[in-house]
C-alpha cells in the first residue's frame, strides 16, 4: 500500500497520492505556484490517523499546472403540452493540481 491523504477544497473531498493529478474548484493562484492543504485523513500504508476535523501537522503540497474551464454540461427544462422549454450550459472554472509531497 502506497500513503495516501484525504483533502478538502471546494467543497469536495479528494483522496490524493503523491504524483495525482486532478481537476478542482477553481484557487486564485498562478500557473507555477504552490498551494498547501490541511489533511483531513493520512495513511502511511499501513496505519490510518483521522483529524477531528484535520490531522494536526498533516499537509499535502501540490503545484498549479493550470487554469481551465471543464467540459459544457446542458440543463434543459420542458414543460410538455405548454410551449416551455429552456436550454441552458454551463462551464466550470477549474484548476489542475499535481501533488508533489505528503507530510505527516
Amino acid at each position: 500500500m502506497e500513503a495516501y491523504a484525504v483533502i478538502e477544497t471546494g467543497g469536495k473531498q479528494y483522496r490524493v497520492q503523491q504524483g495525482d493529478v486532478l481537476d478542482i474548484e477553481l484557487l486564485a493562484t498562478d500557473e507555477g505556484a504552490s498551494v498547501e492543504f490541511d489533511a483531513l485523513a493520512v495513511s502511511n500504508g499501513s496505519e490510518l490517523s483521522i483529524g477531528t476535523p484535520v490531522v494536526e501537522g498533516a499537509k499535502v503540497k501540490a503545484s498549479v499546472v493550470e487554469n481551465l474551464r471543464g467540459k459544457k454540461i446542458y440543463s434543459f427544462k420542458k414543460k410538455r403540452r405548454k410551449g416551455y422549454r429552456r436550454k441552458i450550459g454551463h462551464r466550470q472554472e477549474l484548476t489542475k493540481i499535481k501533488v508533489e509531497e505528503i507530510s505527516a
